[in-house]
C-alpha cells in the first residue's frame, strides 16, 4: 500500500490483536476474557474519572461560544480568497449525517422513555409530569450542546491547520506543535495519532454496532417470522459493510454527500409524519418546556455529579458514557467535517457546527420522545416494558407501532438507519485512511478497503462478547486517553491564534462589514 505509515500499521496490529483476544471464548480464559477486562476498566474511568469527562466536555463547548463572539470568528479555514465549497444544505446534511447518525434513530424514543420511566435523582417521581419535562431536557442535554461543541473544537483546529497554516491537520499530532515543537513528528507524535486511529475505529464500532442491533430487532419486530439473533446482526453487518465500501471507494462527492443528503430527506419525512400523526400540540408544547428547562440547567448538569451517593450509576450509564462516545468519536467526525468546511469563517463554522445540529436535534426528540411519553402518560400503552424486556433498541418500533401507518413507518425507519449506517462507516473509512496516510485527503483504495473491514469485524466481536454493554464500554475507555489530547488541542488553538492577531489586523472591518452585505 503507498503512503502508509508506521501509524497505519501500530493501528492494524493493535486492532487484530483486539479482535483476536475478542475471539477467546470465556471458557479459556474466565476472568482475562475481553468482557470481564474491559468492564474492570470502565468501573475504574467512571469511578475515578467522571469529574475529568464532565469538566472536560464543558471546557469545550465553553471554548466554542467564546470563538463564536470573539475577534478570532473572522479567521477564514484557509487563505483569505477562498470560499465554501458545499451549500449550507449539503454540508448541514454530510456534518449531521457523520456526527450523530444512528444514534439519533436509536434512541430517539428510547431514551426520553428511559429517563421518564427511571429518572435521574433530581426527579422526584417515575413516570410524573416532572419526569416527562426532565426526559426531554436530559435528551437535549445530552444530544445537544456539549457533543457539537467536541466536535466543533478538533474540527476547527485540523480545519485551521490544514487550510489556513499549510500544515499536515489531517493528522492530529501536528494539530499539537504550536506546544511541543518538532517532537510532534517522533514518537510523541506517533502515539498521539495511534490513540487517536484507536478511538475512532471504538467509537465507530458502538455505532455500528449499534445499527445492526436496531435493524435486526425492527425486522424482527414488523415481520412476523424473523427472529433478531446475533446470526442476523452479522448478516446486517456483511451486506451493510459491502455497500458502504462500495460507496467509500466511489469518492466523497459521489458516495457521502448523495447519501447525506438523502438521510435528511428521510429523516425529516419520518419526523414530519409521527408529528402530524402523534399528540402535535403534545409535541410542541414538550418541546418548549424541556428546552427551557436544558436552557436553565445547562451549567448545572454540565458539572452534575453525586459525590454522596455511591450509586452514581444514572449519570455513568447516560452522561458520562454519552460524553465518552462523543470523545471517541471526535477523530472521526471532526476530520470529516473540517474537510468539508474549508473557506468558511470561524465564526460561521463554530456557529453552524453548534447550534443547527444540536436545535434539530432537539426537535428530533420531542417528536418520538414526547410522542412516547404521551402514550405512556396519557393513553396507557406501555411502550417501556418492552424496552425493558428486549432493549432499548425496540422503542422506535414500539412507538411506530401505535401510529396509523406504522409499518410503512418502521419500514422508512429502518430504510434510514440503513443509510446512516452506511453513512457512518463510509465517512469513517475515509478519515481513518488520511489519519493513516500521513493527511492524504485521497487515501488509497486498498487503506479504506482495509478500515472498512477492521471497523466492521470489531463491531462484529463487541456484539459477540457483550452485546450493547460491550459497545459502552469499548466507547468510555478508548475515549479517555484521548480527551487529554482534546485538551491539549485547545491550548494550541489559543497559542496560535494570538501569534496570529500579532501578524494580522483581526479588528479591522472585513470587506463583508464595510459594505453592510
Amino acid at each position: 500500500m503507498k503512503k502508509t505509515t508506521s501509524v497505519f500499521w501500530w493501528g492494524v496490529g493493535i486492532v487484530i490483536a483486539f479482535l483476536i483476544w475478542g475471539s477467546i471464548p470465556e471458557s479459556v480464559l474466565p476472568n482475562g476474557n475481553t468482557a470481564n477486562v474491559t468492564n474492570i476498566i470502565q468501573a475504574f474511568l467512571i469511578n475515578q474519572f467522571g469529574w475529568f469527562y464532565l469538566i472536560a466536555a464543558t471546557i469545550f463547548l465553553g471554548f466554542a461560544i467564546f470563538l463564536m463572539f470573539s475577534k478570532y470568528g473572522k479567521i477564514r479555514l484557509g487563505k483569505p480568497e477562498d470560499r465554501p465549497e458545499y451549500s449550507y444544505i449539503s454540508w448541514f446534511a454530510m456534518l449531521f449525517s457523520a456526527g450523530m447518525g444512528i444514534g439519533l434513530v436509536f434512541w430517539g424514543a428510547s431514551e426520553p422513555l428511559n429517563h421518564f420511566n427511571t429518572p435521574p435523582t433530581i426527579v422526584g417521581e417515575a413516570g410524573s409530569a416532572e419526569a416527562g419535562t426532565t426526559a426531554l431536557s436530559y435528551s437535549f442535554f445530552h444530544w445537544g450542546l456539549h457533543p457539537w461543541a467536541i466536535y466543533a473544537t478538533l474540527a476547527l483546529a485540523i480545519a485551521y491547520f490544514t487550510f489556513r497554516k499549510d500544515s499536515n491537520g489531517g493528522v492530529i499530532s501536528s494539530i499539537l506543535e504550536p506546544i511541543f515543537g518538532k517532537r510532534v513528528f517522533g514518537p510523541l507524535g506517533k502515539t498521539v495519532d495511534i490513540i487517536a486511529v484507536f478511538a475512532t475505529i471504538f467509537g465507530v464500532a458502538t455505532s455500528l454496532g449499534l445499527g445492526a442491533i436496531q435493524i435486526s430487532t425492527g425486522l424482527g419486530y414488523v415481520f412476523d417470522g424473523i427472529e433478531s439473533s446475533f446470526g442476523l446482526q452479522l448478516l446486517i453487518i456483511a451486506i451493510v459493510t459491502v455497500l458502504f465500501i462500495t460507496s467509500a471507494l466511489s469518492g466523497l462527492d459521489k458516495g457521502i454527500k448523495i447519501l447525506s443528503n438523502a438521510n435528511i430527506v428521510i429523516a425529516i419525512i419520518l419526523m414530519v409524519a409521527v408529528l402530524i400523526l402523534g399528540p402535535t400540540n403534545f409535541i410542541l408544547s414538550s418541546f418548549s418546556t424541556s428546552l427551557g428547562q436544558y436552557i436553565q440547567h445547562l451549567p448545572e448538569w454540565s458539572f452534575r455529579l453525586t459525590p454522596y451517593d455511591t450509586d452514581n450509576a444514572w449519570i455513568g450509564n447516560w452522561t458520562l458514557f454519552y460524553w465518552a462516545w462523543w470523545i471517541a468519536w471526535a477523530p472521526f467526525v471532526a476530520t470529516f467535517i473540517a474537510r468539508v468546511s474549508r473557506g468558511r469563517t470561524i465564526r460561521e463554522f463554530v456557529t453552524g457546527v453548534l447550534l443547527v445540529p444540536t436545535i434539530f436535534g432537539a426537535i428530533w426528540f420531542a417528536v418520538f420522545g414526547a410522542t412516547g411519553i404521551h402514550m405512556e402518560y396519557f393513553e396507557g400503552i406501555d411502550l417501556f416494558s418492552d424496552i425493558s424486556q428486549i432493549g432499548s433498541e425496540v422503542g422506535l418500533f414500539a412507538l411506530l407501532s401505535q401510529i396509523p401507518g406504522g409499518t410503512v413507518l418502521s419500514i422508512v425507519a429502518l430504510l434510514l438507519i440503513s443509510t446512516f449506517f452506511i453513512t457512518s462507516a463510509d465517512s469513517a473509512t475515509f478519515v481513518l485512511g488520511m489519519q493513516t496516510t500521513n493527511g492524504d485527503i485521497h487515501p488509497s483504495k486498498s487503506v479504506r478497503l482495509t478500515w472498512g473491514l477492521i471497523q466492521s469485524a470489531t463491531a462484529a466481536i463487541l456484539l459477540w462478547v457483550g452485546g450493547l454493554n460491550a459497545l459502552q464500554t469499548a466507547s468510555i475507555i478508548a475515549a479517555f486517553p484521548f480527551a487529554i489530547i482534546l485538551v491539549l488541542v485547545v491550548v494550541s488553538l489559543i497559542i496560535s491564534f494570538k501569534q496570529e492577531a500579532k501578524r494580522v489586523d483581526l479588528s479591522a472591518p472585513t470587506k463583508k462589514e464595510k459594505t453592510g452585505d
